[in-house]
């Protein structure tokens, strides 16, 4: 990979919960302007991953390089300026419900910038007229569907013109149709824009509809058990891990697990 086509770089990242580490040195590099996917079965430790590379949790040892700046060492402004790079779109849409939704995508420009309250009425109406909401400005969080409120949350992540979305489980709790068509809108933005998106999801139809690469996520390595084109490995590859998560089949009770800690159950993993 040109050093010139990445824009996102994570090396030897260790992370932790008290004395139980969920993620062991792991590494990857993320192009500039792709849609890459961060999968594996619930429990192997995709959500830490992407808390630790929006900032939320400092890991126990590592980097996380977002766009030529490392978020794990950096402090007060120049952390600032890094978390103003990049958008977040939590799983649940996470908009304020006293607010209509206009609003919402206006409240970064409103945090983090000096623009005038009209300008940036301006710019939050292009951001819902990206994902097809221009008529919803005026309408309040409950009063929209559940796939409206995950496109208006995309517009607020775009709200500062980051050049990179994180996305979490974009498709969870929606229907087929309507999963498709926010599919859809990732493809154009990613290809019309350049926007490079990293997106923690389990849905398979959505991950081979969209992801460019994927990294399978396995905690019985502690991380990375996998990496390419979803439908390659889909197709080709012979993995018992690959396969377990594209054929939907459930693991062996235990299968990763020292006979210790058999008793363990997934469910307690962050």
């Amino acid at each position: 990979m040109n050093e010139d086509d990445t824009i996102i770089t994570v090396r030897d990242l260790t992370c932790a919960y008290g004395s139980e580490v969920v993620l062991k040195d792991v590494s990857f590099d993320v192009r500039r302007g792709e849609v890459f996917v961060v999968i594996g079965r619930s429990g192997c430790g995709k959500s830490t991953l992407l808390k630790h590379m929006i900032g939320l949790i400092s890991p126990r040892s590592g980097s996380i390089v977002l766009n030529g700046r490392d978020i794990v060492t950096a402090r007060g402004a120049r952390r600032l300026e890094i978390l103003k790079g990049i958008g977040v779109m939590y799983q649940g849409g996470a908009l304020f419900g006293s607010m209509s939704i206009l609003r919402n995508v206006g409240l970064p420009l409103e945090e983090y910038t000096d623009l005038p309250p009209e300008a940036i009425d301006a710019i939050a109406r292009v951001k819902l007229s990206l994902v097809g909401l221009e008529r919803f400005g005026h309408f309040m969080p409950t009063e929209l569907s559940g796939g409206m409120v995950k496109r208006a949350a995309i517009a607020r992540a775009m709200a500062l013109d980051p050049p990179i979305l994180f996305l979490d489980e974009p498709s969870a709790g929606l229907d087929p149709v309507t999963s498709a068509g926010l599919d859809s809108l990732v493809r154009s933005l990613a290809e019309t824009l350049g926007i490079t998106f990293v997106i923690v999801s389990h849905e398979v139809p959505s991950i081979l509809s969209i992801a460019d690469r994927v990294i399978l996520m396995d905690d019985g390595v502690k991380g990375i058990a996998a990496e390419g084109d979803p439908r390659e490995l889909n197709a080709s590859s012979l993995d018992p891990e690959v396969r377990r998560f594209f054929d939907r089949e459930v693991a062996p009770r235990g299968a990763h697990l020292p006979l210790a800690q058999t008793a363990t159950q997934e469910e307690a993993r962050p």
